[in-house]
């Protein structure tokens, strides 16, 4: 089953599990190694829909911000609900603060696990939620670039990696991600709650395995992969006495409730982690950000589901830690100035954050450009300082060490570590 990416948008696309059977042409077919042991996981969670960096992590002492941008649209330094100081921000001279609805994430941060970028982002100035989801699924900053680029940046990485087919590369979602374009053996996986097998059933299944068990090429090994992956999955999930799927249990009592809807996802994330089924790359997708009008109350709830779940995650795969990095990145971020309908509109540069064991965390990385009118974008937008490559690149070399990711991004021409990524001693 499809979804379009304005469903995504608004976070109300439907499941299906069919997405798994439907392999990408143009790349060679990578085996499926059953039950291989885990070699780390990368995730990818995607905010759609464009996130306000400037509403998540304000300049709260900035005089040209507090002059831009009425208060219900900053974090506040006082008040009953201030934001929560960020040490180590990327200008000295100004208070950085982390939204109030945040907080689970500030303790992550105090305790060097987590690493943000602000005036991050794209260095293409569309303001197109589509074109600009395509380059970053693409990888790549321009435009033009989009039709002559047809597999996604994580099928690169993949093929550099040399890494297995069936469950290394999975979608929490109703489709396989946009990142996964060309990867054979991509799986769709939006819930394990009631088993994982195609619709339809066993009768289904047997269909469809004799349709790809005689079909030739990637189409067929994919799909053959595909649903030996589903197999291992499902042949992995407790079950009670009726053989019915028991519910996932997470370690420590973590509680994914209070993140809602991203809860949901992240839970499946953790669940195929433990299961040792080989997972190497995971995606998720969070939509709802587009805050045309109203912002300030809907950011909140937003910004919340996005704090407890990632704690709640963060909280569940302890014993993983050390092998696991998260990547949090939109397509863009929003104006500085908000509009008359208590929002903002398409912006620029936006905030990046990386989560895992072996993050530099604790701090901002990049440069802030500050938000005098001589230093925004176009006079309107918080600059883009830091390509989202740069941060992509840091990340996939210290997930293949022995493999450097050359060519994931095209003709990129990668500057360096900004030492988001603690090196080895």
């Amino acid at each position: 089953m499809l979804i379009s990416r304005r469903a995504v948008l608004g976070g109300g696309a439907a499941a299906g599990i069919a997405a798994g059977l439907l392999p990408m042409p143009g790349l060679s077919h990578l085996a499926f190694a059953a039950g291989g042991a885990d070699r780390g996981l990368l995730l990818i969670v995607h905010i759609r829909g464009g996130w306000d960096g400037l509403n998540f992590i304000s300049p709260a002492s900035d005089p040209d911000f507090m002059a831009a941008r009425v208060a219900e649209l900053r974090v506040l330094d006082d008040g009953p609900t201030p934001g929560v100081a960020l040490p180590n921000g990327p200008d000295p001279k100004i208070d950085f603060r982390l939204h109030p609805a945040a907080k689970p994430l500030a303790e992550l941060y105090q305790d060097s696990h987590l690493a943000f970028i602000h005036a991050a982002g794209l260095t293409n100035a569309t303001r197109s939620h589509f074109v600009a989801m395509d380059m970053l699924d693409r990888g790549i900053a321009d435009n033009g670039a989009v039709a002559s680029t047809p597999t996604g940046w994580l099928t690169r990485y993949l093929k550099v990696t040399g890494a297995r087919g069936g469950a290394a590369a999975t979608s929490v979602s109703g489709s396989v991600a946009g990142e996964f374009a060309g990867w054979p053996s991509a799986l769709a996986v939006p819930s394990l709650d009631g088993g994982f097998g195609p619709p339809g059933g066993p009768q289904a299944t047997q269909v469809l395995r004799r349709l790809y068990g005689a079909a030739p090429g990637d189409i067929g090994a994919g799909g053959r992969d595909a649903l030996a992956a589903m197999a291992e999955i499902d042949g992995k999930l407790p079950r009670d006495a009726q053989q019915k799927p028991i519910a996932y249990q997470p370690d420590h009592d973590v509680n994914y409730d209070p993140a809602a809807d991203f809860g949901r996802p992240l839970k499946t994330v953790a669940q195929l982690m433990k299961m040792d089924l080989g997972l190497e790359v995971a995606t998720v997708d969070v939509g709802g950000w587009d805050t045309h009008e109203n912002q300030a109350g809907r950011f909140q709830d937003r910004v919340g589901r996005l704090a407890n779940g990632l704690a709640a995650f963060w909280n569940d795969t302890s014993r993983y830690h050390d092998r696991m990095t998260v990547v949090v990145l939109s397509e863009f971020g929003r104006r500085l100035r908000s509009n008359k309908s208590g929002g903002t509109d398409h912006g620029r540069g936006g905030v990046m954050a990386v989560l895992g064991g072996q993050v530099a965390g604790g701090r901002f990385y990049g440069n802030w450009p500050g938000l005098a009118p001589d230093r925004l974008d176009e006079g309107v937008d918080l600059a883009v300082t830091t390509d989202y490559r740069r941060v992509l690149t840091e990340v996939l070399e210290r997930h293949s060490p022995d493999r450097p990711p050359t060519g994931v991004f095209g003709s990129y021409t990668y500057p360096g570590p900004l030492g988001i990524i603690r090196r080895a001693a």
